[in-house]
């Protein structure tokens, strides 16, 4: 993961009160309770450089909530390492996505990572990449007015820089054994959406099929603060909430957007670029982006 980070070296920006896009976390509360609620990058690519980020530079610690598999290690744990994935996952402060748990990191003041995309959204289809697939539900926002939680959208994009996407879902299943095992897989995985969560119910959880490129940037957009705080009442009806949900999930969209066409402006996103800048500014954890 360590070398994950270095090599791709990821730009972070946000967006100020006043609606200045400044490269850093300045735009991002430093005082919880805060949700942060953003788009999935394929099978999470996105998580690394995020969390130690906001270490680095605003001291605070995400606290992510996560599909529950996740802990368990069916799917993630190595029989070489004595430090398994789950373990990372516990230390970095993540917890199994429950209401209950959200409750909790939002009743202390957390900043909590929230994508309502989840396990769809992470292991999306290919032709999907940076599509927001998220459920009609506005619960969160009703979850964060309780506690008065600021909720900050944010888009994230790179992994077409990244991996070349080989093998999704549909192309595994032509694969008799494949087919078998994401099957039996799927069966044994917990469930955290109903069937009216829409396309987001439709949680398998697989390995897809990629092969890394030479990498490029991760690149984040953390939109402008939506305060909640005073306005309790009015998002605890369905329809206000409603309303507000959308706008973040156009907010997450807009970001996106805007870092797919900004990022052609980075003199830094080919990697030997950037290797060139870290030899010549050593020892310099910064490295230029584009201009907002």
């Amino acid at each position: 993961m360590l070398l994950f980070r270095y090599a791709c070296s990821s730009a972070l920006y946000s967006t100020l009160e006043d609606g200045t896009i400044v490269k850093g976390l300045s735009g991002v509360p430093s005082k919880g309770p805060v949700l942060l609620v953003g788009y999935h990058m394929l099978m999470g690519f996105e998580l690394y450089s995020l969390v130690e980020e906001f270490l680095r530079e605003k001291n605070v610690l995400v606290r992510g909530v996560a599909h529950p598999e996740l802990f368990m290690g069916s799917i993630t744990e190595s029989p070489t390492s004595e430090f398994s994935l789950p373990n990372w996952f516990k230390v970095f402060g993540a917890v199994p996505v429950t209401a209950s748990n959200l409750y909790k990191l939002l009743a202390t003041n957390s900043h909590a990572l929230l994508y309502p995309g989840g396990v769809r959204e992470a292991f999306h289809y290919k032709g999907e990449e940076y599509k927001v697939i998220w459920p009609d539900q506005p619960e969160f926002v009703r979850m964060a007015a309780r506690f008065g939680a600021t909720i900050v959208p944010f888009g994230a994009v790179g992994e077409d820089d990244i991996v070349e996407y080989v093998l999704d879902y549909n192309d595994m299943m032509k694969i008799p054994f494949l087919n078998d095992y994401i099957k039996e897989l799927t069966q044994k995985t917990i469930r955290v959406r109903d069937s009216g969560s829409g396309e987001v119910a439709n949680d398998q959880l697989f390995l897809p099929g990629i092969l890394p490129k030479v990498p490029g940037r991760i690149y984040y957009l953390f939109g402008k603060p939506i305060e909640t705080r005073g306005r309790e009442e009015i998002l605890m009806d369905k329809k206000n909430a409603s309303e507000l949900y959308f706008q973040i999930k156009s907010e997450v969209e807009r970001s996106m957007a805007y870092l797919l066409k900004k990022r052609d402006e980075d003199p830094y996103r080919n990697i030997f670029d950037r290797v060139t800048y870290r030899v010549l500014h050593s020892p310099s954890n910064e490295i230029p982006g584009f201009k907002p």
